[in-house]
C-alpha cells in the first residue's frame, strides 16, 4: 500500500484530470480537495474517488466543463443548477454567492440540483465557517437506493449527509458531517478494497440477514446499509432528500436510477449571520463557555472537527495511504505514468 505525500497525490490526480480535457484551474481545485480530504481522515471522500471520476467522464456522466447556472434569484434565495460538472467547483462558487447574499441578508438560502460529487460537504461549511457564518447543509445521492427506511426490506433511501457548521471567533470551526447511514457507502468501499470487515450493525445482505462483508454491498447480489439510530437516522435521510432534492429541483431516489458511473448529487443550504439573531455579540461567549464544558467532561471528550484536525497533522507529516486496488485503478489509467 504506497505512502504519498499531499503534493504528489496533487500532481498525481491533476494529472489525470487534464488527461481527460478537464480545464487545468479546474482540475487544481478538484484534485485540492480530494487531497484535503484524504488529509482529514476522509478516504471514502478523497483521491481514492479520482478513477471514479475519470470513469464518469468517459461514460458523459460528469461535465468537466459543466457550470453554475443560476434558476432563480430571490434576494435571499438562489437556485442553481449543477449541469453535471464537478461539485468541488460548483459548491465554492455556490456557497461563495451564499455568503454574499448572508451579509446583505442576514440569512441565505442556496439550492443546487443536478451536481456532480460535491465531495465532504464538511468542506462547505467550514468555508462559510471562515467568513463568520453559521451553516446548515442537506444533501442528498440521485443513485440506486442503498439503504434500507426503518422496518423496511428493500433499500429505498440513500447515504444522504447532513452537515453543520459553527465558527468560531479563534480556533477551528465545529463541523458535524455525517452520512446518514450507519457508515457512508464509500468507507464500505474502501473497506472491501483493504479486506476489512465492516463494522457490526451497518448492513445486511440481499436476503435481510445482518453482514460485516464489505463485499455483500459491492457485488451482486447485492446487501443494503442501514440508517444510523434506526427510526432516527432513517428519518434524517428522509429529509434530507425532501429538502436537498425535491425541494431544489433534483431527483429523489424514487426515480429507480439504473447503476450509474457518475454521482449526482442535490443539496440544500442555509446560512446565517449569527451576530443578526438575539444573541448578538454574546454568541461567541456561549459556543466557547459549551465547548469548554463538553471537554471538562474528562477522558476522550471530543467535538465535531476535531478527529479531522488530528487526522489532518499526522498525514499532512506521514502522508497518505493509497490502498492496493485503488493504486491499481490509478496505473490502470495510465500504465506510462502511474505517478
Amino acid at each position: 500500500m504506497p505512502v504519498l505525500s499531499a503534493q504528489q497525490l496533487r500532481t498525481l490526480l491533476q494529472h489525470h484530470l487534464l488527461r481527460v480535457d478537464t480545464p487545468a484551474d479546474t482540475a487544481r481545485q478538484v484534485a485540492d480537495n480530494l487531497v484535503e480530504a484524504s488529509l482529514k481522515g476522509h478516504d471514502s471522500h478523497g483521491v481514492t474517488l479520482l478513477p471514479r471520476y475519470i470513469q464518469a467522464i468517459e461514460a458523459g456522466d460528469l461535465n468537466p466543463r459543466g457550470e453554475l447556472r443560476l434558476l432563480r434569484d430571490e434576494g435571499a434565495l438562489l437556485s442553481f443548477h449543477g449541469q453535471r460538472g464537478f461539485g468541488q467547483v460548483l459548491g465554492q462558487k455556490a456557497m461563495d454567492a451564499g455568503i454574499q447574499r448572508a451579509r446583505d441578508y442576514g440569512v441565505a438560502i442556496i439550492g443546487i440540483a443536478e451536481a456532480h460529487h460535491l465531495g465532504r460537504i464538511g468542506a462547505w461549511a467550514e468555508q462559510v465557517a471562515e467568513a463568520g457564518l453559521v451553516s446548515l447543509h442537506f444533501a442528498n445521492v440521485s443513485a440506486p437506493s442503498a439503504v434500507l427506511p426503518f422496518g423496511g426490506q428493500q433499500p429505498r433511501l440513500g447515504t444522504n449527509p447532513l452537515c453543520v457548521g459553527i465558527p468560531r471567533a479563534q480556533g477551528d470551526p465545529v463541523i458535524l458531517d455525517f452520512a446518514t447511514s450507519a457508515i457512508a457507502g464509500n468507507k464500505a468501499r474502501i473497506a472491501w478494497n483493504e479486506g476489512r470487515p465492516l463494522p457490526e450493525g451497518c448492513a445486511v445482505d440481499h436476503l435481510g440477514n445482518p453482514t460485516t462483508d464489505a463485499g455483500s454491498l459491492m457485488q451482486e447480489p447485492r446487501g443494503s446499509l442501514l440508517a444510523f439510530g434506526g427510526h432516527k437516522g432513517a428519518g434524517l435521510s428522509l429529509i434530507c432528500t425532501l429538502l436537498g432534492a425535491a425541494l431544489t429541483g433534483g431527483q429523489t431516489e424514487s426515480h429507480r436510477f439504473p447503476p450509474r458511473p457518475g454521482i449526482i448529487n442535490n443539496m440544500l443550504s442555509i446560512l446565517i449571520d449569527p451576530l443578526r439573531l438575539g444573541a448578538g455579540e454574546q454568541y461567541q461567549q456561549e459556543v466557547e463557555a459549551q465547548l469548554a464544558w463538553i471537554h471538562s467532561s474528562g477522558g476522550e471528550a471530543q467535538i465535531p472537527g476535531e478527529p479531522e484536525a488530528r487526522h489532518y497533522a499526522r498525514r499532512s507529516v506521514e502522508g497518505i495511504s493509497v490502498d492496493a486496488v485503488s493504486w491499481q485503478q490509478f496505473i490502470d489509467l495510465d500504465p506510462a505514468r502511474p505517478l
